[in-house]
């Protein structure tokens, strides 16, 4: 059956370069929201599971409020909401600050998890040792807290990889809308859009394959009897 549309797979050669940019500018946006969103997760996380007064609770409110709302209206208020109160954000900071702060919201709930789910006892025994309570925190609490919360973690990551492409509502240049431009100009919808299809799909497995190999290597040694 013919449907009137032939492929032509010559057109994504032609424009190798243009695509190549655009997956630059995505792999730059998943190492800023992901190595953002998990450095301050982990300090949001540690502040609610440890109640640490007022601010535990002002985090817990604004965790709430991020993962309440759509990241795509977050990005639309920041971009063009923020001017209006004198605060005007380029398309790469809107990006970068969207991608941050949405992360950061997961990963908060990610490790406030983990941290409550270490074994109080451990932390009685390092009482018992006489370790101080950042001796306590950097040698036993944390490591055990990253080893637990890897798993959500690595979902986080893969849904901020995902959530690079909503960044078409502020025509930042990563891979969807490059995609998108070479598609209104030339209507070759299929060839591209398989493409990055493939590429993201490459992109999620590879964060997949990297973050099993981090948990193995995390994981603590097992002893047979």
């Amino acid at each position: 059956m013919n449907f009137g549309y032939t492929l032509d797979p010559g057109y994504v050669i032609e424009h190798l370069f243009e695509l190549g940019h655009g997956l630059l500018l995505t792999i730059y946006l998943l190492i800023v929201g992901c190595a953002g969103g998990t450095a301050l997760g982990l300090l949001g996380g540690a502040a609610r599971a440890y109640r640490i007064r007022y601010i535990g609770r002002a985090i817990g409110a604004a965790v709430e409020f991020i993962r309440a709302t759509p990241l795509f209206v977050q990005i639309f208020f920041i971009y063009f909401g923020l001017p209006e109160l004198g605060i005007q954000l380029s398309a790469n900071a809107t990006a970068c600050v969207s991608l941050v702060i949405w992360s950061a919201a997961y990963n908060t709930e990610n490790f406030r998890a983990a941290f409550e789910t270490v074994p109080h006892g451990l932390v009685e025994a390092a009482d018992a040792l006489g370790l101080k309570r950042d001796q306590t925190m950097l040698t036993i609490i944390l490591p055990l807290a990253v080893r637990i919360a890897m798993p959500s973690l690595t979902n986080t990551a893969i849904e901020t990889l995902k959530n690079t492409a909503l960044m078409v509502a502020i025509s930042f240049g990563e891979l969807t809308t490059t995609a998108i431009d070479l598609v209104s100009v030339s209507f070759r919808v299929f060839e591209i859009f398989i493409l990055i299809a493939v590429i993201y799909l490459l992109l999620g497995t590879a964060l997949s394959r990297a973050a099993l190999a981090i948990e193995h290597r995390l994981r603590l040694p097992t002893h047979n009897a």
